[in-house]
Order: structure tokens, then sequence, then C-alpha cells
């Protein structure tokens, strides 16, 4: 039996295979080939996107995706197309990965980051009065708060916003070449490096700037941080909204874990097999694009009770393992999970009562999942 595959648009011409839809709907390519891979008591699908890709949403997947380094590899992966994200630990793959990776760890921990809270907390502005897009303050704030974690707010604003802006937008901007910003952000990043050369400051960048590859750790984590979290903060802030019962520092946990389940800013992970892998009888060839949707698992009705209903009360039971993965899993979980949680804790914490006014919060898969927008809300 060959693995399903979701149909091809017949108004398309067929070498292009499902590349259209990829690029214009693929969530509803991506539930149109779950539903067919469920209908078959199967956990995985085929999509022809150029070259031979299968896309797997099942925990078992997931975790072996995850953990398989030796079959799993990064290079050559999604990641690899993005000059934001085609650099640092995010594409060493094993046995580099481990070592690389045990270096990092230690800054982005919660106890490192716990010290730079107040810094945070300083640096969060009063939520505008008046009408307010959601979407576009959480843009602005979660920049100015990854100034303040990564480079102690030193780091020129402008040239920030400047970098991190084509990643907000439809493909192909996130794929083009930048050469005149990443150099300016270098020249950026090496004259902070240099200063902390001398003397030591409560952020990212002290840390960073002790290990080989800092500024291609530093840039690209960066970039990876800005987007989702971002997408999170703005959703949570429109379900706060609509849901002022919620509005409260115990409950916010719980929100932001249901935000991250219905809406994970990352709703689709790859890697590219190494070898030949046997999967349930099905042979996949090595180069074989994998893919693991966190978009499907956390809506699989197999695993979560009423899955795209947003109830935050969920979370008062654990979910099965590897059916949650907002910051993926095993040694590649990613490393600012520690900071994202710090960053949304302390902004909804920080947040007035609020009401939602009007707003699209579709999802809009793009680098990232984000709501279509705008979300407007004011004070309560």
């Amino acid at each position: 039996m060959t693995l399903p595959c979701p149909p091809l648009n017949p108004y398309v011409p067929p070498a292009l295979g499902h590349l259209p839809e990829w690029g214009a709907a693929p969530l509803a390519l991506l539930d149109a080939g779950a539903g067919a891979a469920r209908a078959a008591g199967l956990d995985l699908f085929t999509l022809q996107l150029g070259r031979p890709a299968v896309v797997g949403f099942s925990p078992e997947w997931n975790r072996a995706v995850l953990t398989g380094p030796a079959t799993f590899r990064s290079r050559g992966s999604f990641s690899s197309l993005v000059p934001y994200l085609n650099g640092g630990v995010i594409v060493t793959d094993a046995p580099e990965h481990a070592d690389r990776r045990s270096k990092l760890n230690p800054g982005f921990s919660r106890a490192a980051l716990a010290g730079m809270t107040d810094a945070l907390r300083r640096r969060l502005s009063p939520f505008p009065a008046g009408p307010t897009d959601a979407l576009a303050w959480a843009d602005t704030t979660v920049r100015q708060l990854l100034n303040t974690a990564y480079f102690a707010g030193e780091f020129d604003d402008a040239l920030l916003a400047r970098f991190l802006a084509p990643l907000r937008r439809p493909f192909p901007a996130p794929l083009l070449p930048r050469p005149a910003t990443l150099a300016a952000v270098r020249r950026e990043l090496l004259r902070l490096g240099r200063a902390r050369a001398t003397r030591s400051r409560p952020d990212l960048l002290t840390a960073l700037v002790q290990q080989p590859g800092w500024m291609e750790d530093t840039r690209v984590s960066l970039a990876a941080a800005h987007d989702t979290t971002t997408h999170a903060l703005a959703y949570a802030v429109w379900a706060l909204a609509q849901r002022p019962d919620l509005q409260t520092p115990e409950q916010h946990p719980a929100v932001i874990k249901e935000v991250l389940r219905l809406y994970p800013p990352g709703w689709m992970g790859s890697r590219r097999l190494g070898c030949d892998l046997n999967w349930h009888g099905h042979t996949l060839p090595a180069g074989t694009l994998a893919l693991y949707s966190t978009y499907l698992t956390h809506r699989d009705p197999a695993l979560w009770e009423d899955p795209d209903t947003f109830r935050p009360q969920r979370w008062a039971q654990k979910p099965p393992a590897w059916a949650y993965l907002p910051f993926g899993g095993g040694e590649r979980t990613c490393l600012g999970m520690h900071l994202a949680n710090l960053l949304l804790g302390e902004t909804l914490a920080a947040l007035p009562p609020l009401r939602a006014l009007a707003g699209n919060a579709a999802p809009l898969p793009g680098l990232t999942l984000g709501p279509e927008g705008p979300l407007w809300v004011e004070r309560a």
C-alpha cells in the first residue's frame, strides 16, 4: 500500500505538484493530507513539493524525528532555505550539535534569565490608550524586550526593526538575501561584542560572545525568537481581551499554553532523511524531506478533546507525551523556550483589563504561524 497523498489541483501543471497550494493555502493542504492518512489508519502522507516529501503528525512520528539525529538531519531541510535561520546551532547536525548546544544552554537557562527580569519590567511601556492593534503592538513590544534581553537595550533600534521586518512578510520575503542589512547587523554585533570584552552586561550577548560562532548564533536565535514570540503574544492579548475572566497571573500560564497549542508559531518542522527508513512497512528513501506538523498534532481529535476550541482549563491535566511541541522536543528543544515564556509572562502580567473590538484572528502561515490581523483591542 502506498502512502496517502492529497489530490492535485487539476488546473495546475502536474510538474508543479502541490507547490501552488503549499504557497497559497498550506493549512488546508495539511488538513486534507491528514484526513486521507487517518482514513487509511496511518500517521503519514506524502506531498509533491519538487522533491520527495512526507508529513507526519503522530506523537510516535514526532518523537522519531526529534530524537533520531543520525536518521533525521537538519542540513538540507527548510531552515537551510531561509537566510535568517541557515546557520548556527539550528542547522548543526550530530555529533557536533550536542557539544555546541551544551555551551549555549547555560546562558538561556531559566536561572540565568531570571537575573534580567527587572530590566525587562522596566522596559515595558504602559499599554496605549485608545484602540490598538494587538499584532502591531506585540511586534514593537517584543522587539524592544529582545533588545533588552540580548543587548541590554544597546542595539540600534532602527537597524533591529529593519533586520526583523521581513520575517513577518509573506513568502518569498523571508527567503530573499539582504546583504546590506546583514552586513550592518554584523557590524553592530561586532561593536557590541567588543564592548562586552571589556565590561560585561546583564544580557545574553555577554554569555554568547564567549562561544565559538557567537555572531551567527546570536543573529539566528534573535531572528527565531522575534516572530514566534510576537505572534504568541498577539494571540494571547486577543484571547484575554475576549475573556477578561482569564486576566490573572495565576491563569496566564494556561492561556499561553493553549495559545501555543492552537496557534503554534512553528507550525511545521523539517528534517532530511540521512538514510533509508522503514516506517510501519513503508520505505522512505534517504534524502526525503521529513516534515512534522505541530499544527496537525495540536489539533488531532485523537489526542485532544474538542481540539479546535480555546479551552485553557484543559491544562489541568498533562497532555500525552510528544503531543504538545510548541518548542520542539528532545535535544533540539528550542534554545529560547525559557526566554519566550519569560517575555510572555511578564508582558501579560503588566496588561490592564482589555476588551476586544474587532479583528481577524485567522491563522496565517508564513515562516511562522500568526494571526492575519489586525486585532483591535482597547482598555476596558
